[in-house]
């Protein structure tokens, strides 16, 4: 699906902005600071707003979404990209994968699965986002991590003080590592026109498209994050946000199922990118095959990310704010390569390369399809989507809070219908009503 940012659609935004109040996701820049910021919200609005999704608001913006995906279907606002050999090598093992369901021994040896897991929640705030990341911490300690204890990695481009120190520790179970990202990591490198940069976002018409912040985190998130030397002794990690929640109880050790079950990125919301943002990201990345065909796995999950075989990219991703992955994915030479080939390109500056679908198209296509695991057990939110189970036992068994009528993993603009198909998974009871 593809979808160009216009006045109308922003008018949209406005209005559903409106509808959530302060309780949006923000980004704030000044002229001394460039850094992520979410704005502060009460308790009662995010309980408040989690049950507004059939708002006339929300209906609005998703009769959006349904036009733009039935203008995509169409053919509009496409540019179609030449089958080049990049796309040719990306076809011939996508073909390959098509020919086999997922079989064999995927789980792990009995060696690694009696390893003790190093495993830790990691976050990227502000001494300013104190309020909400302390509720997000309730949430996931009453609902996962009271069980568990893993630790947390905080991340931040600027020295957290003592107060926000003390305040988490304060409602953790475990222990807890503050780190300062180093400042190459948050700037620019000596290949970015800073001129070029701020004409785009100057011209930009699209969400957080005038945002320098936003284009270092989102920077960071793909190719520094893991970097960074609180997370050396770790292998696995979960990505948690400010005033993100989890709806159901969490029983078991996520991590200890990613590992045991061979697993190597996790998600539970996908959806489609806004193309406006993204226009040189799958050219680059097929430039990047024609040199490195070596690190397309044979059993790809390309036909989740193209509806063409690999002409042009269809906009699906995991949505990042959630993701259980395996650190040691990122550090592969496959993927450090990848990423530095796309920060050469600049990309995220010249135009607003988001995290997620880099992340996305990387795992879709350097790992094995039966190593993305999809949780439908999970049920998740951040704003304005939720992943709520729709099957009763899994629901009434996790003792989750939300709507099932509320799930967005369904819905048209959602991708995890398509997820289900390429690998011919059976959908939950009750999934056909999303899609009317």
């Amino acid at each position: 699906m593809a979808i160009r940012i216009s006045k109308r659609l922003l008018k949209v935004v406005l209005l559903v902005s409106l509808v959530l109040g302060i309780f949006g996701l923000v980004l704030h820049t000044t002229e001394n600071e460039s850094a992520l910021y979410y704005a502060d919200k009460a308790k009662d609005i995010v309980d408040n707003q989690v049950n507004k999704w059939t708002t006339d608001a929300a209906k609005k913006e998703e009769n959006e979404r349904k036009q733009a995906e039935h203008e995509a279907e169409d053919g509009k606002h496409r540019e179609e990209v030449p089958l080049d050999a990049s796309a040719k090598q990306l076809l011939s093992a996508a073909d390959a994968a098509k020919e086999q369901e997922v079989v064999g021994d995927t789980s792990a040896s009995e060696d690694t699965k009696n390893a003790t897991i190093k495993a830790a929640f990691v976050s990227l705030v502000r001494n300013t986002d104190l309020p909400s990341i302390i509720e997000t911490i309730r949430n996931l300690e009453d609902r996962f991590n009271k069980k568990f204890n893993y630790p947390y990695v905080f991340l931040n481009n600027e020295l957290f003080t003592d107060d926000f120190k003390s305040a988490i520790k304060n409602v953790i179970s475990s222990e807890a590592h503050f780190g300062l990202i180093p400042k190459e990591h948050w700037s620019y490198p000596d290949w970015i026109s800073e001129e070029k940069a701020a004409y785009v976002r100057e011209t930009a018409d699209y969400i957080y498209g005038d945002s320098e912040s936003y284009r270092h985190m989102c920077r960071f998130e793909s190719g520094f994050f893991w970097q960074n030397e609180l997370l050396d002794d770790f292998d696995w990690y979960w990505r948690v946000e400010p005033d993100t929640k989890l709806h159901c109880d969490v029983d078991y050790d996520v991590f200890k199922f990613m590992r045991d079950n061979n697993k190597q990125y996790g998600f539970t919301v996908s959806i489609k990118e806004f193309e406006v943002t993204i226009k040189s990201l799958w050219d680059t990345t097929k430039a990047f095959i024609q040199k490195h065909p070596e690190y397309v796995d044979k059993n790809n999950m390309m036909d989740f990310i193209s509806n063409d075989k690999g002409k042009s990219y269809n906009l699906c991703h995991f949505w990042s704010n959630f993701e259980v992955a395996n650190l040691n994915f990122w550090r592969s030479d496959a993927y450090r390569k990848y990423f530095d080939y796309l920060d050469r390109a600049g990309g995220f500056f010249y135009e607003r390369w988001g995290d997620a679908p880099v992340h996305s198209i990387a795992a879709a296509l350097f790992l094995p399809r039966d190593q993305i695991h999809y949780f439908p057990d999970i049920g998740y939110f951040h704003a304005p989507y939720n992943n709520c189970p729709l099957d009763n036992d899994i629901w009434k068994k996790g003792k989750c809070s939300c709507e099932q009528d509320m799930d967005f993993s369904f819905q048209p603009y959602s991708c995890t219908n398509e997820y289900y198909e390429v690998n011919k998974m059976k959908k939950p009871a009750g999934w056909k009503k999303f899609r009317t």
